[in-house]
């Protein structure tokens, strides 16, 4: 690890002071810490957050949900709020790393956290992540845990983040405070694909803290849930996830929420499914055949074309789970 400094902070102009001078923001560190030692990641100046006024989970007027940054997973995971009106979040985060881990790594730690793709944490692989313009190893090499979709010729990582994929599919908003003022992104606008730009993850400018994640009123009644699927049962990453919300109405599905996770760049939306169910009744046919369009667009590599038929029963599963709940 690289030598470095620490500095903690007790109020938000503090913190923006030191963001806008290169400090690195830290609450949890779970994921910093990690890169840090793994000299990944060789920040100057840390600046520990955890003392910020930003631990709330409220309930807004028009019943959606605002979620401060520094809120822990296993906090929000175990929020009435959050259990009754969108367990989808909840199951997302239960499923997520370690208790140890999810008591210690906060929500906005959580969707701000780097691709766990091997060749990014080897520093002596290519990686245009790591390093712009040195290749991407992952290409030709061992890729059956990378992505099929929002892909390019520079990264094929995955992101990591399960909550960050029931974020995507509820549509939610992560509002920022910078050196400018503050200012909102819609949560498909915060996390980038690649491109051409890998090294650049999310839609941040230099100093910028994120405050809050902010989940928008669905129409009731709302069924959600979350499918992860792994190697095995615990402390895994996703082959394949779906976050799913449903709201059937007289028999009729009258709004479809879907998202994919294990198998983009980022948080996959999944809007040619979501159309495809809405004004339709529930039924197996009709799950068969919206999951058929969740792997529009694949990319496949050479390790992981077991993705693309993985991806479609992932979702078809539980769209029947969600689907058919009493």
């Amino acid at each position: 690890m690289h030598p470095f400094t620490y500095t903690r902070v007790s109020n938000t102009r503090e913190a923006l002071d030191a963001g806008r001078r290169g400090g690195r923001y830290i609450a949890g560190g779970t994921t910093l810490v990690d890169l840090m030692r793994e000299t990944v990641e060789q920040p100057e100046t840390l600046v520990d957050i955890s003392g910020l006024p930003l631990h709330e989970v409220l309930v807004t007027k028009d019943g959606g949900l605002r979620i401060g940054a520094l809120v822990s997973m296993s906090e929000l995971a175990a929020h009435p709020a959050v259990r009754a009106a969108y367990p989808v979040v909840s199951q997302a985060l239960e499923l997520s790393a370690s208790a140890q881990l999810r008591n210690m790594a906060t929500i906005g730690g959580n969707i701000m956290q780097r691709t766990r793709c091997t060749y990014f944490r080897d520093v002596t692989a290519d990686c245009n992540k790591r390093e712009p313009g040195s290749g991407c190893a992952a290409l030709h090499g061992f890729n059956r845990m990378h992505a099929i979709l929002g892909t390019s010729d520079a990264c094929v990582a995955t992101h990591p983040s399960d909550v960050a994929v029931a974020f995507a599919a509820l549509e939610a908003t992560v509002h920022l405070l910078g050196p400018d003022g503050g200012r909102d992104l819609p949560f498909a606008d915060f996390l980038l694909r690649p491109g051409t730009t890998p090294q650049r993850e999310q839609a941040l400018k230099q100093g910028e803290l994120i405050t809050t994640v902010e989940i928008p009123a669905h129409p009731r009644p709302l069924r959600s849930g979350y499918l992860k699927v792994r190697d095995r049962q615990s402390y895994e990453f996703a082959l394949t996830s779906a976050a799913v919300a449903l709201h059937i109405k007289g028999g009729v599905i009258r709004e479809a929420k879907v998202a994919a996770g294990g198998v983009g760049t980022v948080p996959w939306k999944l809007p040619e499914v979501e159309r495809h169910l809405v004004g339709r009744r529930p039924s197996d046919a009709l799950w068969t055949a919206a999951a058929e369009k969740a792997a529009e667009g694949t990319r496949p590599l050479a390790h992981n074309r077991f993705k693309v038929a993985l991806l479609r029963r992932t979702v078809e599963r539980q769209l029947r789970i969600v689907g058919g709940m009493k």
